[in-house]
């Protein structure tokens, strides 16, 4: 058995997927195996994903979803990490990885450079690390990070990922946000190391910067769906939910707030509807007074924020 199975979903990134399966093969610690999920890319992906000497998974387009899903059925590492096509990440990330084992943690979280495709701008996000934390403490610690619930920030024992049988949603966006929480808070032993391995690219035409209203649409409506979902599984649990459900439910309010006008208050009364503003913690005074305006208009206090 591998120590970790490393999965990397391949769809029309020819422009991308050498760096990143170098960047794999090049690991000074050599102890993986690497999985490439073909979902039914259309370009020459695939013939640059043949030289390398990694197991092939080939599917019909299915989305990103679909092709981690399958990934993961394929995984025979004792920890799975997901890498996106376009990223890469740094040659001694799996050691420094192996190296933060020792307790034998559900989680292991690592942190993220931003590198952008068209200029020299890098980001370095050098978050504290801990060690040995419950899932309820080391979310409440993570959500102070930079990115939180990207699924590529993390390894996993797959042993624990099975158990809770966990899976990423399909045909929908924002999938990491709809599992990834329930990852983190749903674990007996969590650890973070410092070590900043992984390279985000900031791509001008990714789906994140789409500029398409209806695909905002799209993304708005799934947030909402993951949001109900992860909200029902919470509920399954005796663990201390409230810091979970009030950083779910500011996730969503923020993100209703990117809809036109119209939309914007269908989604406000959906969120009303369902409490959602009643999750917000007000254990502090600006809590208290952030939870009161948000419920009054949230796009007004997110504005005013960021101004």
């Amino acid at each position: 058995m591998p120590k970790f199975s490393i999965i990397v979903p391949v769809y029309n990134v020819e422009k991308y997927i050498e760096k990143c399966l170098d960047s794999i093969e090049k690991q000074t610690f050599k102890d993986y195996e690497v999985i490439v999920v073909n979902d039914g890319t259309l370009d020459n992906s695939m013939d640059i994903v043949k030289k390398y000497d990694f197991k092939i998974v080939n599917q019909k387009n299915k989305g990103l979803s679909a092709a981690r899903n399958s990934g993961v059925k394929k995984a025979s590492g004792e920890y799975i990490i997901f890498i996106d096509s376009d990223d890469y990440i740094d040659k001694d990330l799996l050691k420094k990885l192996n190296d933060s084992l020792s307790n034998n943690p559900d989680v292991v979280r690592f942190q993220i450079r931003e590198v952008f495709e068209d200029s020299d701008k890098v980001i370095n996000y050098k978050e504290n690390s801990f060690n040995n934390k419950n899932g309820v403490d080391a979310f409440k610690l993570i959500t102070g990070y930079h990115f939180v619930e990207n699924a590529w920030c993390y390894a996993i024992r797959k042993d624990y990922y099975l158990k809770n049988k966990f899976k990423f949603a399909e045909g929908m966006i924002h999938e990491d946000y709809g599992l990834i929480p329930l990852v983190i808070i749903k674990a007996s032993v969590v650890n973070s190391i410092s070590y900043v391995g992984y390279n985000y690219l900031q791509r001008s035409n990714s789906i994140m910067s789409n500029k398409d209203y209806s695909k905002t649409l799209k993304k708005v409506d799934d947030f909402y769906n993951h949001y109900n979902y992860l909200i029902s599984e919470i509920d399954k649990t005796d663990l201390d939910k409230a810091y979970f459900k009030s950083f779910i439910s500011n996730s969503l309010i923020i993100k209703i707030c990117e809809l036109k006008n119209k939309d914007y208050k269908k989604y406000l009364k959906l969120l009303r509807k369902n409490k959602a503003f009643d999750n917000i913690l007000v254990d502090t005074f600006s809590r208290r007074i952030k939870k009161i305006l948000v419920s009054i208009s949230p796009k007004i206090y997110y504005k005013i924020r960021n101004d």
